[in-house]
């Protein structure tokens, strides 16, 4: 199911850029952002290859929760209020419509892909189980997906839009939302309110 999510692999990856490829790594966006669907976004890189890469925002909660996909998927399941008060993010500007679920094994669902830390499933059935209580315990539930062309996150990397630095389960799975970026930056030494002040002082 992921491989359907990577982009066009025929497009020519940028020769002149050369990166090292950043699976399972956190994109912090910089104070000077320009896109705005992006700003003060935290993405977890789940792919990143000479096809290009996919990840997902992970600090942008929506206006949806889990109570209000399940109600969609299966309107007669009982929820919790703690099951059913889980929020869905906004995973991205490609395909909203569809949800990715992104947690920390096992692997037993109908469509779930490995990425070597963490697994990424995108069946309806991971949904249920957390219903019934037998859903993973690390997990976050996105609608849609952010996606770069053959060598684009490499050229944005080099014309510093992202820091990159590697991905942190406590960040990901124990941190409220609105801590995520900032933790992340720190673990690069870099508090991003004195980024933010130096960058309007330029």
């Amino acid at each position: 199911m992921l491989e359907a999510c990577k982009p066009n692999p025929n497009t020519r990856r940028m020769s002149q850029i050369t990166s090292s490829y950043l699976k399972h790594h956190f994109l912090i966006a910089m104070p000077h952002m320009a896109d705005p669907r992006f700003v003060n976004s935290l993405i977890y890189l789940c792919d990143h290859d000479e096809h290009g890469a996919m990840g997902l925002v992970i600090n942008q909660p929506g206006d949806l929760n889990l109570a209000d996909i399940l109600e969609q998927l299966q309107p007669e399941i009982d929820l919790t209020d703690a099951v059913g008060s889980v929020p869905v993010y906004n995973g991205g500007p490609v395909q909203t419509e569809r949800g990715f679920v992104l947690h920390r094994g096992p692997e037993q669902w109908e469509a779930t892909m490995d990425l070597g830390t963490l697994q990424l499933t995108t069946s309806r059935d991971i949904l249920l189980d957390m219903a019934r209580g037998h859903g993973p315990q690390d997990v976050l539930i996105m609608l849609g997906y952010t996606g770069w062309d053959a060598g684009q996150l490499d050229q944005e990397l080099v014309d510093n839009v992202w820091l990159s630095c590697p991905a942190d389960n406590h960040i990901l799975f124990e941190l409220p939302s609105d801590q995520r970026l900032a933790a992340a930056a720190r673990t690069l030494g870099i508090d991003l309110n004195l980024l933010t002040s130096q960058a309007g002082h330029a």
